[in-house]
């Protein structure tokens, strides 16, 4: 099955077989030398040829994978998963499936994080209206905050944690 054309593939129509340093393809790509190294060294881009001077040449096969790695970062993606998804595709298998469980269980997450900040919310909102009556209150620092009512079993004013995944 022939693979769509990309953005990077129409601009470079008359560049496919020029080889381009690492600076170029970091302007081209909008991304930093260091990321290009480092997604080489974590083998999400194939080590590309060199020059007898040492300079990395990259071919717009590479140009395409890097577009596809933004876009799936942009997706959400992890860099492990997008590497996994890159080796399949390189071995010829198309893990669909596995791109539609992770944003599956990716949307459950958001939810879950979603109802946590609504009441991360809500408590902050009664707390400062609690607040607002008061206006001020005398403490070591700030009575307020101070004197806050925090009920550990019910709405704990604290930020929303990040997963770590």
């Amino acid at each position: 099955m022939p693979r769509a054309k990309s953005k990077i593939d129409e601009t470079l129509n008359a560049d496919t077989e020029q080889l381009l340093k690492i600076g170029e393809v970091a302007r081209r790509m909008g991304v930093g030398i260091e990321t290009l190294r480092f997604y080489e060294r974590s083998g999400l881009l194939r080590r590309p040829a060199r020059t007898e001077g040492g300079y990395r040449l990259y071919r717009s096969e590479e140009l395409s994978t890097l577009e596809f790695i933004k876009r799936a970062q942009t997706l959400g993606f992890t860099l492990e998963e997008i590497k996994r998804i890159i080796a399949e595709g390189r071995a010829g298998k198309y893990p669909c499936a596995e791109v539609r469980e992770i944003v599956r269980a990716r949307l459950v997450e958001l939810d879950q994080r979603l109802k946590q900040m609504r009441r991360y919310r809500n408590a902050l909102a009664r707390t400062l209206e609690q607040w607002d009556e008061k206006k001020e209150a005398g403490g070591h620092f700030c009575g307020l905050i101070e004197t806050a009512e925090l009920n550990a079993t019910n709405s704990v004013i604290r930020r929303p944690e990040r997963s770590k995944k």
